[in-house]
């Protein structure tokens, strides 16, 4: 079983950047699909970006053109690079992944990790 460990959270203002990693503990070549979801409280987890194995990028609407996700299969990593940051943006960014796309998407990923803060706020 894949483990996947998010670091590189944190508080930022307002149009400020942060850099989220995630590692995983086995090779994630056979992991089609990874992605980042978030979450605040009282709602649902949201879908963020993904990326597929051959570099097929997707955002939701409020992100494009701010943040950039990134897959590295030589480390087994990926990342979420988020610039100009707002603070709807704040929420609990999780890592994850799946061989399908549509699992990926519907938030039901077989790999997650535990989850890491970022915080925007002035």
């Amino acid at each position: 079983q894949v483990q996947l460990v998010e670091s590189g959270g944190g508080s930022v203002q307002p149009g400020g950047s942060l850099n989220l990693s995630c590692v995983a503990s086995g090779s994630i070549s056979n992991i089609f699909v990874m992605a980042w979801h978030r979450q605040t409280p009282g709602k649902q987890r949201e879908w963020v970006a993904s990326i597929t194995k051959g570099g097929i990028r997707n955002y939701i609407d409020p992100v494009k053109g701010r943040f950039t996700i990134s897959r590295d299969e030589m480390r087994n990593a990926i990342y979420l690079q988020m610039t100009n940051l707002k603070p709807e943006d704040t929420a609990v960014y999780f890592c994850n992944g799946d061989p399908k796309y549509v699992k990926v998407v519907a938030g039901t990923s077989t790999y997650w990790g535990q989850g890491i803060q970022v915080t925007v706020a002035s």
